[in-house]
């Protein structure tokens, strides 16, 4: 196997997409960096959508809980020990569903988040803050709290926004309070 840090990266990256996929789990981001004599494998995971009814991009996604977590950190363990991705060098591994603080890049993440508000800084300038209604393929709906008058909803194409975040709520809305 080559030594290149980039396909050394590759190689880990396309076992684990392998062991995960039966799981309906899906790695979404993998970082192997030195730590002394050793190295620390990070490894960020989550459900895999594409298994969704794609026509229903309006309710919530329960987030993994610990126990899958748990399950899935078993697996990534057995099929590095098992492979010869990571070498002979011992390593470290950490496995760990994408927090709170991870922006939202992609429009799985938030299909993932419908239900959340969340701040969107949008291409054209200014940021809007309200809650994701339905995160589709292309675009998502905002429904937007003005500080007067009635709430609106705002169709954003993911193509007009530079960055996202999720906001952190202590007393969030239920389900059928939206």
């Amino acid at each position: 196997m080559s030594t290149s840090p980039t396909d050394r990266h590759q190689q880990i990256l396309a076992d684990l997409t392998c062991a995960l996929a039966p799981l309906g789990a899906r790695v979404e981001d993998l970082t192997v960096t030195p730590a002394g004599k050793r190295r620390v494998v990070r490894v960020l995971v989550d459900r895999d959508l594409s298994d969704l009814d794609l026509a229903d991009d309006t309710s919530a996604i329960e987030p993994l809980d610990l126990d899958t977590v748990g399950e899935l950190t078993r697996v990534i363990s057995d099929r590095l020990d098992e492979t010869d991705a990571m070498g002979e060098q011992p390593y470290v591994l950490e496995v760990s569903s994408p927090g709170i603080d991870r922006p939202l890049t992609e429009p799985r993440h938030y299909r993932r988040n419908v239900g959340r508000l969340i701040t969107v800084a949008r291409t054209e300038g200014g940021e809007l803050t309200g809650r994701v209604m339905r995160a589709g393929a292309d675009d998502f709906d905002l429904l937007v709290q003005p500080a007067k008058g009635e709430p609106a909803l705002t169709t954003l194409a993911y193509a007009d926004t530079t960055k996202s975040k999720v906001n952190v709520e202590f007393n969030r809305a239920e389900e059928g309070e939206l």
